[in-house]
């Protein structure tokens, strides 16, 4: 088998409580209107890949248990193919969206990914996180993504100039400005992202609401943000990356890849859960154009297919 994206990030179930009346403080009991069991983590991003037309792959293994078995369910309903390797127990996250934020809990096992899992797909681009970087094809593309944990395992890494091989020759350090400013230790996202562009070919700072910016070389590029109103914000770096990576497969601009990105982001707050967000192609395509954005030169065939 062979896919255009592979995500091998850790996959989790979100039980997210929909329509809260409050946020619990200690010893308090709140009540929510819905519990919704969706996709999270990398999941989420081999999704959002797949809707936008992107034959997509989640290398990660799954638990053999009842959480593993419901994300199997959504991956096979999405046409997301996935390993069928398994591990003893599935991540769960709780979330719990308020005020246009979130709060989050979540239980996260031990979840090894082995070069052998990305490989089985024989991806033409791969998407990763920090600690995973080891499992990274040789010749592949590949886009890095980092939690907070990460940036701060590889500052020290940074600041000397010995970051992994894998990341200084990645295509792209896909980071939101916390994680860029633990990288380079710069609070100000250009500076962090010049800092870190010293020794990464391509790194890409989302802003939240701000929008987005990039730095290759000494070119920065800016997107800005689209207004919308936020019911959860879950998922939303998770779908900026997966259209970023869509819409450089399908041949945009840099500047068009920050923009893309930047909607689908912001479209995909005003629902809750991460999966409800994420727009399929023809109306991600439909939103775009609507604000002038020019289509990736490659995707024009996909709205006259139809890709749901």
């Amino acid at each position: 088998m062979s896919v255009e994206l592979v995500c091998g990030d850790p996959a989790f179930l979100d039980l997210t409580f929909a329509g809260l009346d409050g946020l619990p403080g200690p010893g308090e009991e709140r009540h929510a209107d819905d519990l919704l069991r969706t996709p999270g983590g990398g999941a989420t991003v081999a999704i959002g890949a797949a809707r936008l037309g992107l034959k997509t792959a989640l290398a990660t293994p799954l638990g053999a248990d009842a959480e593993g078995d419901l994300l199997r369910a959504a991956l096979r309903a999405e046409g997301v193919a996935f390993s069928e390797r398994t591990v003893e127990r599935t991540p769960v996250t709780a979330v719990l969206p308020w005020g246009g934020e979130r709060a989050m809990a979540t239980f996260q096992p031990d979840e090894p990914l082995e070069p052998a899992d990305i490989a089985a797909f024989a991806p033409q681009a791969v998407v990763l996180g920090g600690t995973r970087l080891r499992c990274a094809p040789p010749g592949v593309p590949l886009y890095v993504t980092l939690g907070d944990a990460d940036a701060r395992a590889l500052a020290p890494k940074a600041a000397s100039g010995d970051l992994p091989a894998a990341l200084t020759s990645a295509r792209a350090l896909i980071v939101n400005a916390r994680e860029a400013s633990l990288l380079a230790g710069a609070s100000n996202p250009v500076v962090a992202a010049r800092t870190l562009a010293r020794s990464i070919p391509r790194v890409v700072v989302t802003l939240g609401a701000d929008g987005a910016l990039a730095v290759e070389g000494e070119t920065l590029i800016t997107a800005d943000g689209v207004a919308v109103e936020a019911v959860d914000t879950t998922g939303a770096g998770d779908l900026f990356t997966a259209t970023y990576i869509w819409s450089e497969l399908r041949g945009a601009d840099p500047a068009q890849r920050l923009q893309w990105a930047c909607l689908a982001a912001a479209l995909s707050v005003r629902v809750p859960t991460a999966v409800a967000g994420a727009q399929t192609f023809p109306t991600l395509a439909r939103a775009g154009t609507k604000r002038g954005l020019a289509l990736p030169p490659d995707a024009s065939t996909e709205i006259l297919g139809g890709s749901q």
